[in-house]
């Protein structure tokens, strides 16, 4: 799910709020809102509420919403997208593209079902973009609902079959359902599109460990590490590579 879009906001934000003070250059000071926002977002909420005041309209606003997740506020700015999705004058993809950074906020809120409930609106106007149906599978996932992110999944893959996130995403949902065998399938199908993508090699690495094939999952845990070793998949990699190597030692932590 993509937090921040690209120059298609910028545009239709633009076009949807002209009313913009005539001394700030729209387009740049937009870019400029959202870099500060996401790379400081105190003084990025600053600037959008400035202006805001100076007649920034809907850009401004989207300033705001991005920088108040920054700050760790997930859910104002998860109400803040939605609110935007429901009054910008856009275009049905560019609001459902507000409604999944909506989603994406109430995930980090921890709220799932509300990033559901917000994506259903996103897919109501934009049924035919696949990445919605892979927001959707995510939210799903994050309630333990793996048969329907399943479904989900299958239905962007039916859309693009060249969506590796979405096979890599499938075959955990399958493992999650006991369904090894196609799980395997997806992992397979993932790593022959992009032998480099890491969340694969992951992901190959814990059903070669349910299968009992532990060199096979060392190699691909070790992969992992090697080649993106600041990452979270390493993270999780080195600590499935102690579980699988010492598994007393690591019942004996969470007890």
């Amino acid at each position: 799910m993509k937090m921040y879009a690209g120059h298609l906001i910028v545009i239709t934000l633009l076009v949807a709020a002209p009313s913009l003070a005539q001394e700030i250059v729209p387009a740049r000071e937009y870019q400029a809102c959202m870099k500060l926002a996401r790379d400081n977002p105190e003084q990025g909420f600053g600037r959008a509420t400035s202006w805001l005041g100076l007649g920034g309209g809907d850009a401004a606003h989207h300033c705001q919403a991005v920088a108040l997740v920054g700050l760790g506020q997930h859910s104002e700015g998860a109400r803040r997208f939605e609110e935007l999705a429901q009054g910008v004058r856009a275009r049905p993809s560019f609001r459902a593209e507000l409604f999944a950074q909506a989603a994406q906020a109430w995930l980090l809120a921890g709220q799932p079902a509300r990033a559901e409930g917000v994506l259903n609106s996103a897919l109501g106007l934009d049924p035919e973009n696949p990445e919605l149906f892979v927001d959707r599978a995510q939210a799903a996932a994050a309630m333990g609902a793996w048969k329907r992110a399943e479904e989900d999944l299958g239905a962007a893959l039916n859309m693009d079959p060249e969506l590796v996130d979405a096979l890599v995403f499938r075959a955990a949902a399958r493992r999650h359902l006991g369904d090894m065998k196609n799980a395997e399938a997806d992992a397979e199908a993932a790593l022959k599109r992009d032998p480099g993508s890491i969340e694969a090699h992951l992901e190959n690495g814990i059903l070669h460990r349910h299968a009992g094939r532990k060199s096979a999952a060392r190699v691909s845990w070790l992969m992992v590490i090697q080649h993106a070793p600041r990452t979270p998949a390493a993270r999780a990699a080195r600590d499935y590579l102690q579980q699988m190597d010492d598994p007393e030692r690591q019942k004996s932590k969470s007890e």
